[in-house]
């Protein structure tokens, strides 16, 4: 067979969205709010089980966004942190911290250990990117508590979060590592992604061989509200920094390249020997809904340049990393997740028969 995965999020219900909000808003109460909870994990795993993944996830129901889980609720932030704008103009702002030491208010293996209950099928869970939480601390620095002192803690929670999630029984874990195409828009030359891949991995470094395995990357040029915030740098020129990082697989936006065989090209000659890579034969910010036998054909061409026992699927990207995004619908989500699934058996069917 060839392996197949979710990237991580689905859609919030309208429901659920709404009582987000309300419980920001001080309307409703959190153990309200933990019964919804409850539920939508509930829901949302039953229902990708029912289209056939062998793995699933709990869709990041609870999850404020895929990036600020982990201090969602700090006291100690403040606005006018890092602006990320979108292809459609709009835009993202990351908060700052104001004080140190840094620590997570929330690991994500309190998400997993809620999941693993409802599950039949083995459980993946994503986490954010050390380098991604690094665009936390303030350009002006905050005084008593230095970058150096900042990266270091980052460093030790980046690390625990991980470990929690494997710890705890996770099928693998997924780092979340979409600023890597767009740190090549903010920097051309490079060193901005080349300081992103070392702090990754001065986080990977700490795990061993096999563990790595088990850990992978996830890329994407972003996906919010049907737009990109970077799909307009080449992956060419983030792949070979991208194949650096210390992962055991790696999590490849591809169904929305308009060249992906070029895509395909740069992978083969890139990628090392023990990497498994996962492209993407579904496009969440893409509403029509792949055939399988579409899928089925962008597997075929993946395997003329990745070895058959280091090939896997996945979705481009999750389909609502905010939880605020309603863009996609999420019965849309769903049937695309068949469509993957059902398209990589096929293409099995052929490549092995």
């Amino acid at each position: 067979m060839i392996p197949t995965e979710p990237i991580g999020s689905v859609p919030r219900s309208d429901g659920l969205v709404a009582a987000m909000q309300a419980a920001a808003a001080g309307s409703i109460g959190q153990v309200e709010l933990d019964a919804l909870f409850d539920e939508a994990v509930r829901d949302t795993i039953m229902r990708m089980e029912a289209v056939g993944s062998p793995v699933v996830t709990d869709g990041e129901q609870r999850k404020p966004s895929f990036a600020t889980y982990p201090v969602h609720g700090l006291a100690s932030l403040a606005s006018g942190g890092v602006v990320i704008p979108f292809a459609d103009g709009h835009t993202r702002e990351l908060p700052v911290i104001t004080e140190g030491p840094f620590r997570y208010r929330t690991h994500a293996d309190v998400y997993l250990r809620a999941a693993l209950p409802v599950a039949s099928r083995p459980v993946k869970q994503a986490v954010i990117s050390a380098s991604a939480l690094s665009l936390l601390y303030p350009a002006d620095g905050i005084d008593g508590y230095s970058r150096e002192a900042f990266l270091a803690d980052l460093v030790d929670e980046a690390e625990a979060d991980i470990r929690g999630c494997l710890d705890t029984g996770a099928y693998c874990v997924q780092i979340d590592f979409t600023e890597g195409r767009l740190a090549l828009k903010l920097d051309p030359s490079g060193g901005l992604l080349r300081s992103f891949v070392e702090l990754n991995n001065s986080v990977l470094d700490r795990f061993g061989a096999e563990e790595r395995q088990r850990i992978g990357v996830h890329s994407c040029p972003g996906g919010d509200r049907d737009s990109t915030h970077s799909a307009d740098v080449d992956y060419a020129e983030l792949l070979p920094l991208l194949f650096e990082l210390h992962a055991g697989a790696f999590y490849l936006e591809l169904a929305g390249e308009r060249d992906a065989e070029a895509v395909l090209a740069a992978i083969a000659a890139n990628r090392r020997p023990e990497q498994r890579i996962f492209v993407g034969v579904t496009n969440p910010i893409d509403p029509r809904v792949e055939t399988a036998e579409e899928v089925r054909e962008r597997v075929l061409a993946a395997a003329k340049h990745i070895p058959l026992d280091r090939l896997g699927t996945t979705d481009d990207c999750g389909f609502s990393p905010f939880a605020d995004d309603r863009s996609t619908a999420r019965e849309t989500a769903f049937e695309k997740i068949r469509a993957r699934v059902e398209g990589t058996a096929l293409a099995a069917q052929e490549l092995l028969a």
